[in-house]
């Protein structure tokens, strides 16, 4: 079962600073204000290799979602937070409440599955979730993924996320880094096409092998 870790972020937005506190000590400001605004360059680029029905996991307040919407794509949102899918919908674009885990709607038919802002780390375990990303693709699908820098590792374990003086409750998660990534996606079914940055940020593309 998911948590919904990120909920206190969402719900207390306006108190400045947002971390994502690891449990091996370190710590990462969560860009909360991205993720209520538009689209971001960084985000065009997911968007630009996207050609079919895609399936945005952890989708957030939806940006993404609703980027994808507009760029003429079937697209679904799904989050474990009731406001984020709320969030979403009042983007208009369509969003679905559910943890990435259990049934979804045409599984083993979107063409495209992505995982934005970290979300690699839902659950605690990258090789599970690449896994189930697996069997929501058809054939010929891809994963677009956004993964740390390279040379900054792997790491699985405890976090919470703390907004102001509001504390969330503690859930899995982990971190993956781009060197890392060809053994986790192997044995999920899934090989490397492409890594590229954007920006600070680092992204790769996983085919179905």
């Amino acid at each position: 079962m998911i948590v919904d870790g990120f909920g206190t972020a969402l719900r207390h937005r306006e108190v400045g600073a947002h971390w994502l506190v690891h449990g091996d000590g370190t710590r990462s400001r969560l860009p909360v204000d991205r993720w209520h605004g538009p689209a971001e360059a960084a985000t065009a680029s997911v968007v630009a290799r996207c050609a079919g029905p895609t399936l945005d996991l952890g989708c957030g307040p939806g940006r993404l979602t609703q980027a994808l919407a507009r760029a003429g794509l079937t697209a679904v949102g799904v989050d474990v937070s009731p406001r984020a899918v709320a969030l979403t919908r009042a983007r208009g674009a369509v969003a679905v409440r559910g943890d990435l885990f259990d049934p979804l709607p045409a599984e083993g038919r979107w063409q495209h599955v992505v995982l934005l802002d970290g979300n690699i780390g839902i659950g605690g375990d990258p090789g599970l979730l690449l896994r189930r990303c697996r069997q929501l693709l058809c054939p010929g699908g891809s994963v677009l993924v956004e993964l740390d820098p390279p040379g900054s590792g792997t790491w699985q374990g405890q976090a919470h996320v703390v907004s102001g003086r509001h504390r969330g409750p503690s859930f899995r998660w982990a971190r993956l880094d781009t060197r890392a990534v060809p053994e986790v996606a192997a044995p999920a079914g899934l090989a490397v096409r492409e890594v590229y940055r954007a920006g600070r940020r680092w992204f790769a593309e996983l085919v179905t092998a």
